[in-house]
């Protein structure tokens, strides 16, 4: 089932977040994996103060809305910053209609990661609209 949610970045803190917003939303952190459980980017690719942070982590907070978050790399010379803290993530059935999607909002815009076939099993990119909001298109790979 398609859906819309809210990804979020942050600099080391996404656990520390994420456990704020279950207190305040009454709920649990439903999924988390660090970049060590990614034999990808694993161990041997980052800094030992980096092994740890979270890459994806989400928390279910109102009328079945999810917040995402990761963690910024610096070993990667990745910031956050406005226009990259906040990401609207859609999750999508059909890679053809996230193609079209990531094409259309690609736009006029720019800072994009183009679709590709990703290690955690998706079809996924990034872009950065020409009003400077953040998509990310998700799709799931089929079998």
């Amino acid at each position: 089932m398609a859906r819309v949610n809210t990804y979020l970045n942050f600099q080391g803190q996404a656990e520390e977040a994420l456990t704020f917003y279950a207190g305040v939303f009454g709920t649990a952190v439903s999924a988390l994996t660090r970049f060590s459980d990614m034999p990808a980017i694993g161990p041997a690719g980052l800094p030992a103060e980096e092994q740890g942070l979270v890459m994806h982590a989400e928390l279910p907070i109102l009328a079945g809305h999810l917040l995402m978050a990761t963690d910024m790399l610096r070993s990667r010379g990745q910031a956050t910053r406005v226009g990259n803290n906040t990401t609207i993530c859609l999750d999508l059935e059909d890679r053809q209609e996230a193609d079209r999607i990531y094409g259309a909002l690609s736009e006029g815009g720019s800072e994009g990661s183009p679709m590709a076939d990703m290690p955690w099993g998706a079809y996924w990119g990034v872009v950065l609209d020409r009003y400077g909001v953040r998509w990310m298109v998700n799709c799931p790979q089929t079998p």
